[in-house]
């Protein structure tokens, strides 16, 4: 019993400092991850660097996974991509099983003391992440301890001796034992360390800890499938890849798992660091054996998952998934693009407004309300509950909570820019319905405005997309212009009514809309200094 909660113990501080471990790498390198992503999925090398690099560094096969999916499920990935990622995390899960085959002895505790120190005293300095990462590995190498010491105790249990001694005369045993365990835990991370722990207390064979390692790699499908199941076809078809490339792989080297085995031993004299080598070695070749199939790959899966007409209304949404939520970094950047283009959608209304409120076009003020109810409010009602929910995570850091409040914000300043468009369209429906007869140079003044304004709004969202502090302060610059160019407009257009140019009724609806350029004007200043304060 004792030897029972020795090992779940451990097993439970080796998942928290994965987890711990994971979530400093991730801040270190999330927004690099992003970058990447971002250029290196264009061709399988890439795809494969990529997906072998970010594994290595989130420390997670299963969330790089569900973050592909996430990004699929939001069109932004194609299932090709996604595969090349796949083989390329496949190597990458290797490094933990390489790592926890060391023996540190007493320095395991020098990585939580030093780590702790980092978390605790220097916050403030940037170096909280860097603590993370140390304590995080303290704490594997202490779960690893307990876990290699528990079983020695547990193997004396008549039923799990048997039960090892079975694995190792009947590989296909330890594979159905590795997918529960993995199914079980959610971490194929962990069943493989645990053999490896297995391995330093010297109570299993190597072929029956390449057993219990194929069946990790098949249950470490197990999350990707969960989370797309609810989603796309596409996000289904990935999910479905994965799993025919695991079970290919140990589908090709279960039958020869003992001559596997008699050439992992040549690598090392030392039972842990042979199960280290049989991992790593089973996924470098699966991955490159299967390289260049990747098309066919894709095919199988888009078999296995065949798209169905859809009843399904389209997403409004074209970058952001909350399965994207699970790397901040990556929700971050997500949501900065559906910000600017939900931000250019309200230029484009805008810009149709004001021509339908010159040209007196009924269809087209029609068109921008409809655009206003149908896509801005519901996209910026999805964005403002996305950021709330990223900001409910509790692993944020100091800077990507600053990032998140400021996307909020200038949330605010593109959904008011809509529903100005919006009034602008009233207007013009009013003008219409009422006949009301703007003068010839009423006419030219709105036709200096508007374009004014909408030019100050684009490049300030031009601005925030490329985070161009100078292009920033062109923007604030052709505001403090339009000021100018507002008050004179205003100024002509009382003139006009003091000689009777202008009918009252004209008056109202020709000040609202200049008041309402003039707060567009304001709200492009708003994102400008937003920028290039950031």
């Amino acid at each position: 019993m004792i030897g029972l909660i020795q090992i779940l113990g451990g097993l439970a501080l080796f998942l928290y400092g994965i987890r711990m471990l994971s979530g400093g790498m991730e801040k270190l390198a999330g927004e690099q991850i992003q970058k990447w992503l971002d250029r290196m999925t264009s061709n399988r090398i890439k795809s494969a660097a990529f997906g072998t690099v970010a594994t290595a560094l989130l420390q997670s096969s299963g969330l790089l996974m569900v973050m592909m999916i996430g990004l699929i499920n939001a069109n932004l990935m194609t299932v090709s991509q996604t595969i090349g990622v796949i083989l390329g995390q496949e190597i990458g899960t290797t490094l933990t099983a390489q790592i926890v085959a060391f023996d540190i002895g007493y320095y395991r505790l020098l990585l939580v003391i030093v780590g702790l120190v980092f978390i605790e005293f220097f916050e403030n300095r940037g170096w909280k992440k860097y603590g993370e990462i140390l304590f995080g590995l303290g704490i594997i190498f202490i779960g690893m301890s307990y876990m290699a010491m528990s079983l020695d105790e547990l193997v004396k249990i008549g039923w799990i001796s048997d039960g090892l001694v079975t694995m190792g005369q009947t590989p296909m045993i330890a594979v159905v034992a590795g997918l529960i365990m993995t199914s079980i835990t959610n971490s194929s991370t962990a069943v493989t360390s645990l053999v490896v722990a297995m391995g330093i207390s010297e109570v299993i064979t190597l072929p029956g800890a390449i057993g219990l390692i194929l069946g990790a790699n098949i249950g470490s499908c197990i999350t990707g499938l969960l989370a797309s199941l609810r989603l796309s076809t596409t996000s289904k078809q990935a999910s479905f890849a994965q799993i025919f490339i695991n079970v290919l792989g140990v589908a090709l080297f279960l039958p020869f798992i003992s001559q596997y085995a008699g050439l992992v031993e040549l690598t090392s004299s030392e039972l842990p660091r042979q199960i280290a080598n049989a991992h790593t070695i089973f996924n470098v070749i699966v991955s490159l054996a299967l390289f260049p199939f990747v098309k066919q790959i894709a095919w199988v899966a888009e078999h296995l998952a065949p798209a169905k007409p859809s009843k399904a209304k389209p997403r409004l949404t074209a970058y952001i998934d909350e399965m994207q939520i699970s790397v901040p970094a990556v929700a971050l950047t997500e949501a900065a693009r559906e910000l600017t283009r939900l931000g250019e959608a309200s230029a484009e209304m805008l810009e149709q407004s004001c021509q339908a409120l010159v040209e007196k076009n009924t269809a087209l003020a029609k068109r921008v309300m409809e655009r206003e109810d149908q896509f801005i409010d519901p996209v910026f009602k999805t964005l403002v509950d996305f950021a709330n929910k990223l900001l409910m995570q509790d692993d944020l850091t100091n800077e990507q909570k600053r990032r998140c409040f400021q996307l909020k914000n200038l949330l605010m300043d593109i959904e008011r820019v809509g529903d100005m468009a919006e009034d602008i369209s009233q207007y013009t429906l009013n003008r219409i319905e009422n006949n009301l007869h703007f003068s010839d140079n009423a006419l030219a003044d709105l036709n200096r405005l508007w374009p004014n304004v909408v030019k100050t709004y684009r490049t300030a969202l031009k601005a925030f997309e490329t985070s161009d502090k100078k292009l920033a302060e062109v923007a604030c610059k052709l505001e403090s212009e339009f000021d100018h160019m507002y008050w004179e407009a205003r100024q002509r257009h009382i003139d006009r009514l003091k000689e009777g140019v202008c009918t009252s009724e004209a008056h109202v609806v020709f000040t609202e809309v200049l008041r309402i350029l003039e707060r567009v004007s304001d709200h492009a200043d708003n994102l400008g200094i937003s920028v290039m304060r950031a």
